[in-house]
């Protein structure tokens, strides 16, 4: 398999950790049954956000204003936890790499204000995580 960019490997992560979610499976169990494994960057973001997913719901929960992960959109929701997991798991990613990424797929597989509602939560949650980047900005 051709190494994929970053970027498709984001969007390989959003259709199977939203897959996870809506089939109600672990992260191993999924990519078990896929017929060609993922590119390692997507697979890495799917068992980390399974891994790390109490964690990730934590920030989630403490940093969106009037939001519980239930009532949010589970597209919006996947996509603020992949934000979320690079955020806090994936050092070498530049912050606001991991938020216009997320934003991006946002705009693209979402509602028109689903990309703002994403922006604001993991630009509030990166001032948290990487306190040295918002001092630095």
């Amino acid at each position: 398999m051709v190494a994929a960019t970053r970027r498709e490997a984001r969007e390989h992560a959003l259709s199977l950790t939203y897959e996870r979610e809506v089939r109600a499976i672990s992260a191993a169990d999924l990519l078990a049954d896929l017929p060609v494994a993922p590119d390692g960057y997507a697979v890495r973001l799917v068992t980390g956000i399974a891994d790390h997913l109490a964690e990730i719901d934590d920030l989630l929960t403490r940093f969106s204003e009037h939001w519980t992960l239930d009532r949010m959109p589970v597209i919006d929701r996947t996509l603020l936890r992949l934000g979320t997991y690079e955020l806090v798991h994936e050092a070498e990613i530049p912050t606001a790499v991991a938020i216009s990424e997320a934003v991006e797929l946002a705009k693209q597989y979402s509602t028109k204000d689903s990309g703002r509602f994403v922006n604001g939560l993991l630009s509030r949650i990166a001032i948290e995580v990487r306190p040295e980047e918002a001092a630095a900005s």
